[in-house]
């Protein structure tokens, strides 16, 4: 009656036979609950057009965020959050299966999720969270279980380290029955939503800020490959290899070739510290779906074109 039929709060109350403040109520329920879900287009020209030149040049599907320049990062990652959290509610339908990469990005994101109880749905995490200084496990876990909850969804954990040791072990660990059970779950994702992480500034990846490389050897080692940042914490240059890359021998999420397995892939990026990195991403095929504010559209397509 409000939302379809265009009918005034005082209208309803009256034929209801409730109070206005009661209308008001229930009609705050139904946002909170996801009966009612209200969605914001900004279909700016400027937007559309970087959009546009997104697909040309790297062919994906790209939704490109205004956000005027005096708006802080925080700021920034909640209005590409939003966004990205539509259109991950959109693509999931009965029977899919979502790989998800836990990160920064991706813990904005799952706020923004409204309930939709989706039958048979099932959430994979793709890329192991412990590290020599913690489990790693309520943060990776936290998204995975909201991402599972906002869909009814149930939820396989993958509780290995980001990145072992050593390549020995990550290979022994592979041929383990629990550990194959979810890389076999992994390999039937109908779609991977995973954001950028970036090796320094303010919006570092989580990956290189909370102790994953803690090393010397392993710092040196990302300086010397020419490391700008990871996909699902498998590492990238700015051209977007990786296969030699020696500290990918002991990562634990899909690269980009894996990623390439699976038929849609939402990748997420807010800030201009990443774009980069969304650049090797992009330049790794590592994406079919985009979501990005608009400035650093702007420099990912400047830096593509060797403009900056």
């Amino acid at each position: 009656m409000y939302y379809v039929q265009d009918e005034k709060m005082a209208t309803i109350a009256g034929e209801l036979g409730v109070s206005r403040s009661t209308v008001s109520r229930m009609l705050k329920t139904a946002r909170e609950t996801g009966i009612v879900r209200i969605s914001l287009s900004p279909l700016t020209s400027v937007a559309s057009r970087l959009s546009r030149q997104l697909g040309e040049e790297f062919g994906v599907r790209a939704d490109v965020v205004p956000v005027r320049a005096s708006r802080p990062d925080h700021v920034l990652l909640d209005a590409v959050a939003k966004l990205a959290a539509e259109r991950l509610q959109e693509a999931v339908t009965p029977g899919t299966t979502i790989g998800v990469a836990w990160g920064t990005t991706l813990s904005a994101v799952v706020k923004f999720l409204q309930p939709q109880p989706t039958d048979d749905v099932h959430i994979v995490q793709l890329n192991g969270a412990a590290n020599s200084s913690t489990s790693g496990i309520p943060y990776a876990a936290s998204i995975v279980s909201q991402l599972a909850a906002a869909f009814s969804a149930d939820a396989m954990f993958f509780p290995v380290p980001a990145f072992f040791d050593y390549a020995e072990t990550r290979e022994a660990m592979w041929r383990e029955r629990s550990v194959r059970r979810v890389l076999a779950a992994q390999a039937t994702c109908d779609l991977a939503v995973f954001g950028v992480g970036a090796i320094s500034g303010r919006a570092g990846s989580h990956v290189y800020r909370a102790g994953y490389f803690d090393s010397d050897a392993d710092r040196l080692s990302i300086l010397r490959e020419g490391v700008v940042g990871d996909v699902c914490t498998v590492l990238l240059r700015r051209d977007g290899s990786y296969l030699d890359i020696e500290l990918n021998k002991r990562a634990t999420g899909p690269n980009p070739e894996q990623l390439q397995m699976i038929p849609r892939r939402l990748c997420i990026v807010a800030g201009e510290a990443k774009a980069v990195p969304a650049l090797a991403a992009l330049r790794a095929n590592a994406a079919t779906d985009l979501v990005i504010d608009e400035r650093t559209a702007r420099l990912v397509l400047s830096l593509a074109r060797g403009t900056n």
